[in-house]
């Protein structure tokens, strides 16, 4: 009996260590999508931009106060923005696949000790 016993700890250990791979994942999608969001800002932004002529007047929100900008500025600043945030959403998509794939392998896991658990156990009918 000991070893379902210990098979069980195992289970425990690795459901424990999927469920904080699968809260990951979820955490990492809600950060990509504010990304994406913000990605989709700022590209109009800079259509916007694009539409001004080079003597139109800029301004910039600064808390509650709107600052004059240069237009070649604004558009230096919305570009390195937009830059930035594809970088940051290069960087989540390998972090999610990573993630993926540990779960897999997690899943995989639990599943063998699940079947191996079921397999000490007597009186039970096996398919």
């Amino acid at each position: 009996m000991s070893a379902a016993k210990d098979l069980k700890q195992q289970l425990e250990v690795h459901a424990t260590a999927l469920n904080k791979l699968q809260k990951d994942i979820a955490k990492n999608h809600q950060v990509r999508r504010q990304y994406t969001i913000q990605q989709g800002e700022n590209e109009m932004v800079q259509k916007e931009l694009e539409l001004l002529d080079e003597d139109a007047n800029v301004f910039k929100l600064i808390g509650p106060v709107l600052v004059k900008q240069d237009l070649v500025e604004a558009k230096a600043n919305v570009n390195k923005r937009i830059d930035y945030i594809s970088g940051e959403l290069r960087r989540l998509d390998n972090v999610l696949k990573g993630l993926e794939e540990q779960q897999n392998t997690k899943k995989e896991e639990v599943l063998k000790l699940q079947q191996r658990i079921q397999a000490l156990q007597p009186g039970k009918a096996r398919a």
